[in-house]
């Protein structure tokens, strides 16, 4: 064989390979009481769980890289919120992860972080919790900075809010001075200033969403000198687009330019009123806008298990291509291969997307075509044990 024959197919073996870390709340009544965060394989076309780990609490609710060769996870801890934790592991070689540390929460229910300040600080969003907590990260131990709750505010008008505050995503903005809150509980985004001595974190005006459509995650998008902020809220299934301008003296103004259903222009109220959109990124080109939608069934697709001829429910992908004004351009919508997409993550080239369907206890990586922005045929799928809610390609 020669030389070049033997790069290619050297390329073609390393192109075909890759590790995923998924994370999920365990069974409740299993060998396995607590959560779990596995180690996937994915190689040619077949997904196999190579590793496991128990030690992240009960209800790991999202897993964070932000950190080079570790995994940062927190405990929801839905039953004790005063067990709520943060885990810090190891990434090992072979994708295995191993626990190396863990803190304490002062606050409840956090189920998104956002290193910052260089990654010397961290921030953590505390959905049950009702407000959000910062962190010193001194080689990896860290220390409580900040406790900032919002337990007096006044709340939107739907069930899913009447209890308080929702914290439910930290966002950075592409500047890296400010750090973003969606706030489901309250109908607004919190928005905060980072002093970079402290590195607290300093409040500024808020943004205020329409009332009672909960906005849950958010994603910053840059196009030539404008930043744009695409916020996904969940109790109506839309997406806004907001022009995004930095004052002089401290804060962000926001400017709505398009709102956009998840379910694309031609969505029946009568059905989609149902949905509870979740996740939302843009794709690693730039060029796109992906979001998920749970609890709404609009196609079948074919059972995990391959022997199975039954087929399962499946919820969506919304796909959108924002253009330089902000405005949101229908491309697709997608089966995500179950129940429940609460999260999604794109490779690094955008060429694949891996779901992990909470209800439907699957994780599936489907093909993209980084052209088009479109979703297409399954590459690969795998049944992991209780609800998976987050995953990551290594």
């Amino acid at each position: 064989m020669s030389l070049r024959t033997l790069l290619i197919a050297g390329l073609a073996t390393s192109a075909s390979a890759a590790k995923l870390l998924v994370g999920g709340y365990g069974p409740t009544s299993a060998t396995i009481a607590d959560g779990y965060i596995d180690t996937l394989d994915y190689t040619n076309g077949v997904l196999k769980k190579t590793a496991e780990n128990t030690e992240a609490g009960a209800q790991p609710a999202w897993i964070d890289l932000g950190l080079k060769g570790k995994a940062l996870v927190v405990d929801e801890s839905w039953g004790t919120p005063e067990s709520s934790s943060l885990h810090t592991f190891a990434l090992n070689a072979d994708g295995s992860v191993q626990h190396t540390a863990v803190a304490s929460i002062p606050r409840g229910g956090p189920v998104s972080t956002q290193l910052y300040n260089g990654g010397k600080n961290l921030a953590i969003a505390h959905y049950g919790g009702h407000g959000l907590t910062t962190f010193s990260n001194v080689n990896g131990a860290f220390t409580l900075l900040q406790n900032i709750g919002y337990e007096n505010r006044t709340t939107g008008p739907k069930p899913q809010q009447k209890d308080g505050s929702h914290v439910h995503h930290s966002v950075l903005d592409p500047t890296g001075q400010y750090v973003i809150f969606p706030d489901l509980g309250l109908d607004v985004t919190h928005v905060f200033c980072i002093d970079s001595a402290t590195g607290k974190l300093v409040e500024h005006a808020e943004l205020q969403a329409p009332t009672g459509y909960g906005p849950r995650h958010a994603a910053f998008w840059k196009s030539g000198s404008k930043t744009y902020l695409f916020v996904i809220h969940e109790l109506v299934s839309k997406v806004i687009s907001y022009e995004v301008t930095y004052v002089r003296s401290g804060g962000l103004t926001f400017k709505k330019i398009d709102e956009q259903s998840t379910y694309g222009p031609n969505a029946d109220p009568a059905i989609t009123q149902y949905g509870a959109a979740a996740e939302i990124a843009v794709s690693p080109d730039n060029k796109f806008l992906v979001a998920s939608n749970r609890n709404v069934t609009l196609a079948q697709v074919p059972n995990v298990d391959p022997a199975n001829s039954t087929q399962i429910d499946s919820n969506s992908i919304a796909t959108f291509k924002p253009s330089s004004n902000g405005k949101l351009a229908w491309v697709q919508l997608a089966p995500s291969g179950g129940l429940f997409p609460r999260h999604f993550e794109l490779n690094k080239d955008g060429s694949q997307i891996a779901v992990a369907n909470q209800n439907s206890g699957n994780v599936r990586i489907y093909k993209r075509d980084v052209k088009s922005g479109k979703i297409g045929a399954q590459a690969a799928a795998i049944a992991v044990p209780g609800s998976p809610n987050n995953v990551r390609w290594l």
